[in-house]
């Protein structure tokens, strides 16, 4: 993962490298023409200090003065009369001087001239200052000097350069490094996940894009090894739900079938036999209705429903059953309420839910049938008293064959199935159902259309 870190800092060391070698060009030109103009200035300006004392003392004393001067500098002063003829030079004169003599102009102005300016290939740069009918002053340097000026100045440079590039590859791998750490992190965790070890933990990233991401990889991770429990416990209950009943129908059948057995007793075996075949029925039924969901196979038939009256009836049907178990159930519904819904089906729904609230309550407790409509939406709600359901399972509460009495009572019975079956089914009457829960204080299921 590696690879990623050097790209990035590859890209980036480049990236800085291009503007920071534009950037150094630019002020290296700039410093060398500043440096060279600051030198040719002075040099022109030496000229004319040289002829204003000139023109105020125009005397060979002067004039020896002015060239013994000039012959302890790192310039060289020249001086020629109208005639061009060369007065007085402070240092022998060569044929780069002549040179650039000859190519003097006649009309200089008062200002002076830079004759020459190219310190790269030419021996001098000079200068021109003419005096008023009395020649002129030449001024020269030689350009050794000021190439080792600029070659020092060059080596600052280099230099600079250097420690930049140095210190910009540090901080450009500590920076690539700290920007790819959580892609690296991310793409250990994706490694895993496609081993199918979903057990990842990644940090907080932060708020930005990286940090949404390794939140979706870390939820994706959460529900993969959610699933994957879910279905080793699908498994284990499709095989338990599956072998209790079919172990009762064999046994049953095996005493059943033999010939010494006393036909009162046959006949009670057969009834337990066909109790657990209805049983088993019941389960696979349950388990076809889910996969035709999962399928889009499953139709539902909607249909004009009187919907106070329709859960009146169902209120009358299963009261019976609260009853038995000292449990009053409650009727709240006034008025008439008109829905589209699928009777058979929105049938289903309550019962389950209704058997799911007298299953988990005690004697004494109160459960609740109520419509209500809130924010534009109808609600029908189912609650009761009991036990409750642990805030960490009611996210999972609509999965299948998910329990909270992970014991499989037989005195709670169910298979697992109802609220997964509730779920699809209120969802395929395009509503919601959710579920509020408070340990032994109750639970409340509110069907949303």
């Amino acid at each position: 993962m590696d690879r990623i870190s050097l790209k990035i800092g590859a890209v980036f060391f480049v990236t800085i490298l291009l503007v920071e070698g534009i950037l150094f060009y630019y002020l290296h030109s700039s410093i060398i023409h500043s440096r060279i103009d600051e030198e040719l200035a002075a040099l022109q300006t030496r000229g004319n200090n040289h002829r204003d004392i000139l023109e105020s003392s125009y005397l060979d004393e002067t004039i020896h003065h002015i060239s013994s001067m000039e012959s302890r500098t790192d310039t060289h002063v020249l001086i020629t009369d109208h005639n061009g003829e060369i007065v007085s030079s402070s240092t022998p004169v060569d044929i780069a001087m002549n040179e650039i003599i000859a190519e003097a102009p006649e009309d200089v102005k008062r200002a002076g001239l830079i004759l020459e300016d190219d310190w790269k290939k030419k021996k001098y740069i000079a200068s021109v200052s003419p005096l008023n009918g009395d020649g002129a002053v030449y001024m020269f340097k030689n350009t050794e000097r000021v190439q080792g000026l600029i070659t020092k100045l060059n080596k600052h440079f280099w230099l600079a350069g250097i420690l930049l590039m140095t210190s910009m590859a540090i901080i450009t791998l500590f920076l690539s490094r700290f920007i790819t750490k959580p892609v690296i992190k991310m793409n250990e965790a994706t490694l895993k996940i496609r081993k199918g070890d979903y057990s990842v933990t990644l940090p907080r990233l932060g708020k930005d894009e990286l940090g949404e991401l390794g939140e979706s990889i870390q939820v994706l991770a959460n529900d993969l090894n959610h699933i994957k429990k879910q279905r080793n416990e699908f498994l284990a209950s499709i095989s338990h739900e599956l072998r209790t009943p079919l172990t009762y129908i064999k046994g049953y059948a095996d005493i059943a079938g033999k010939e010494n057995t006393a036909p009162e007793d046959r006949s009670k075996y057969l009834q337990i036999i066909l109790e657990e075949a209805t049983k088993l029925s019941a389960l696979i039924k349950g388990l076809f209705d889910l996969a035709k969901m999962d399928e889009n196979t499953f139709t539902i038939k909607k249909e004009p429903l009187e919907l106070c009256g329709f859960l009146r009836t169902i209120h009358s049907k299963i009261e019976p059953s609260f009853i038995e178990k000292k449990i009053k159930l409650k009727y709240i519904c006034s008025g008439e309420v008109y829905i589209e819904a699928d009777p058979v089906r929105l049938e289903q729904i309550i019962i389950n839910l209704l058997d799911n609230a007298r299953k988990y309550s005690e004697e004494g407790t109160t459960s609740k049938i109520q419509v209500f409509k809130k924010d534009g939406k109808l609600h029908i709600s189912i609650q009761d008293e009991g036990k409750g359901i642990p805030k960490e399972d009611q996210q999972w509460i609509f999965d299948r064959f998910y329990r909270v009495d992970k014991s499989r009572s037989k005195a709670l019975g169910g298979s697992g199935l109802g609220l997964a079956i509730v779920k699809e089914l209120v969802e395929a009457h395009g509503g919601k159902v959710t579920l509020t829960s408070e340990l032994n204080k109750g639970s409340t299921f509110d069907i949303i259309l």
